[in-house]
């Protein structure tokens, strides 16, 4: 997943609302969110190459999502899979603030990531490529995560604030398709405003919209995750090709349970 918006105890009736593209490349085998066969109570993608997931949310409105940190070159091969960040919290009854803080310890096994974890009381940012010492608390303000650190303001993810700040909540889920037109903005960033990364200015100007569309690597799905105050929750997610078109949506609407 390379953005995401996060709503986190901002809209009393809505505390949690994330909306989402994962960018990847095409030919990475993956399955759309869906309840996991050995883990019904978890809804989430799954990737089929080494496990785990970029986002998802389980029955008990544990969330959980992560990005890559971009470093060209600075990839280390031996490393552990990052998806097992999410799918781990997702599938234990570990509090947030304990599962990050346990994982700090550890956090640079991993190449660069950053991870959001939380549920209905609380949620927590960790990065391992971040100057601060531990996890973050996330509540009462909106974020957005890219592929850099917590509210970097890259223009693709300014853009993408801006536009989700100013949409009703209180719309939801009736305006839904609303935030998925919002998630497919391929305006892509003047080349005075382009992140410097370490990759070439082609690249870089690919990279620098919300969704993104080229034959190998691209938006591959949006999602959005809306818990409402009365437990209500809907995980809904569109799975786009290559050319940027939509292939299948799957919407699961749930009731928030009790532990």
């Amino acid at each position: 997943m390379c953005i995401a918006y996060l709503s986190l105890g901002v809209d009393p009736q809505w505390p949690v609302f994330i909306a989402a593209n994962r960018d990847e490349f095409h030919a990475r085998p993956s399955r759309f969110a869906a309840p996991w066969e050995q883990a019904p109570e978890v809804i989430a993608g799954l990737d089929l190459q080494a496990g785990g997931t970029w986002l998802g949310v389980s029955l008990q409105g544990r969330f959980g999502l992560l990005t890559n940190y971009r470093e060209p070159g600075a990839q280390r091969s031996d490393a552990p899979s990052r998806g097992a960040l999410v799918s781990n919290y997702l599938l234990s009854d570990q509090p947030a603030r304990a599962y990050v803080d346990a994982l700090h310890a550890q956090a640079q096994s991993w190449n660069g990531f950053n991870l959001i974890v939380g549920d209905l009381q609380s949620a927590w940012y960790l990065g391992n490529r971040t100057r601060e010492p531990g996890a973050r608390h996330l509540h009462g303000k909106t974020h957005v995560l890219s592929n850099h650190l917590l509210d970097t303001p890259w223009p693709k993810a300014e853009r993408l604030r801006r536009a989700l700040d100013a949409f009703p909540l209180d719309r939801l889920p009736e305006r839904l398709d609303e935030v998925f037109d919002i998630l497919k903005d391929g305006t892509k960033a003047e080349d005075a405003a382009l992140p410097r990364t370490g990759l070439e200015t082609q690249m870089e100007r690919l990279l620098s919209s919300p969704f993104i569309v080229s034959p190998e690597y691209g938006t591959r799905c949006s999602t959005v995750i809306a818990i409402r105050r009365d437990g209500q929750a809907w995980l809904s997610e569109i799975s786009y090709d290559a050319t940027g078109t939509a292939t299948e949506r799957h919407d699961w609407p749930f009731a928030i349970t009790a532990g």
